[in-house]
């Protein structure tokens, strides 16, 4: 996983160390769902790309997998920055609350 943030760069506990892995886990995914989303227009209306229609739908469902797999690379490497403002922002907010503040 690509994603970094200051908190990473910290000492943590087991715990903690499970708890950032998941929160970029987690902010990567959804970076990726906001990036398929984003994908969606640029695909063709019918689902098929080469003019071949397809009957049973299964055109449309290898659509949509490849659009997944395309927004989950994108993110993966490091895509529009979402999941590291995510990242960055929960830190915070868990800071925050740490301190009482």
């Amino acid at each position: 996983m690509n994603i970094t943030s200051d908190l990473a760069a910290q000492s943590f506990t087991a715990t903690g160390v499970q708890s950032s892995s998941k929160l970029a886990d987690a902010a990567q995914q959804f970076e990726a769902m906001l990036l398929q989303e984003m994908l969606k227009p640029i695909r063709p209306e019918n689902g098929a790309w080469n003019d071949e229609q397809i009957a049973d739908g299964s055109s449309d469902t290898m659509t949509n997998f490849g659009t997944e797999a395309v927004a989950k690379a994108i993110s993966a490497s490091g895509g529009l920055g979402i999941a590291k403002q995510v990242i960055h922002q929960v830190s915070l907010e868990h800071e925050n609350a740490r301190k009482g503040t």
